[in-house]
């Protein structure tokens, strides 16, 4: 049985990439910043943790990552690097030592969660965007240099997707989820499960031969 470990799987996304990979039959490990039920803790940031944790696993899906609803000049420097602490740093020290494992087992699988905020401009989302663009590169990089290890490394790239966290987030910038669902070209937002489909593909032998791909998941947000 293969080895799953699901960052930021306490709600949302992550809680739903958990549930889709424990039923197709992955030995799951949920993980979180706060613990519940059978989510354990781990903080992305702190990289003996992450060593720990993520070094004997056949399949890495970061999810964990934290918004910001400011334009830069709005952006305080600690909220850019807290932001980028979780969001980029995070993802990049799961897979720094995932990779070695999986390497060692003969290969692996990692799905990082990035945004459409990596791909095109949002308004508001300054720290929040970069660091997603840093996700999406650092996967294509990762994708690279590690193909011929038989690891296999892809990102996600949701659109608008109704969840505790996108709800909060609204909250905090003032737009409601009427006007989240306006924007959207389907006239829906996305739902956790639907990102944890693609998650589960990408995750799996059916996705053998993709590698450094960036999937875009968004109702046509990007194409309008």
């Amino acid at each position: 049985m293969k080895r799953a470990l699901v960052t930021g799987a306490g709600s949302g996304i992550g809680a739903a990439v958990a549930r889709r990979l424990l039923a197709e039959g992955y030995d799951v490990v949920a993980t979180d910043l706060v613990p519940r039920d059978s989510v354990v803790h781990l903080d992305v940031r702190d990289e003996p943790q992450v060593a720990e944790v993520v070094r004997d696993v056949d399949v890495l899906v970061n999810v964990a990552g934290i918004g910001s609803t400011t334009s830069a000049p709005e952006t305080a420097l600690e909220t850019w690097e807290e932001v980028f602490a979780v969001n980029a740093r995070g993802t990049f020290l799961c897979c720094k030592h995932a990779i070695p494992g999986m390497v060692a087992r003969g290969g692996g699988a990692i799905v990082n969660v990035a945004s459409v905020a990596a791909l095109v401009g949002l308004r508001n989302r300054a720290a929040y965007s970069a660091s997603k663009g840093a996700v999406v590169a650092l996967t294509r990089a990762l994708a690279v240099d590690h193909v011929a290890d038989g690891v296999r490394v892809n990102a996600v790239c949701p659109g608008t997707v109704d969840s505790p966290w996108v709800r909060r987030l609204g909250e905090e910038s003032g737009e409601s989820l009427e006007a989240l669902r306006a924007r959207q070209p389907m006239g829906r937002l996305g739902t956790p499960d639907e990102i944890a489909e693609a998650v589960a593909y990408l995750a799996s032998d059916r996705a053998a031969f993709v590698t450094g791909s960036v999937l875009v998941i968004d109702g046509g947000l990007t194409a309008a």
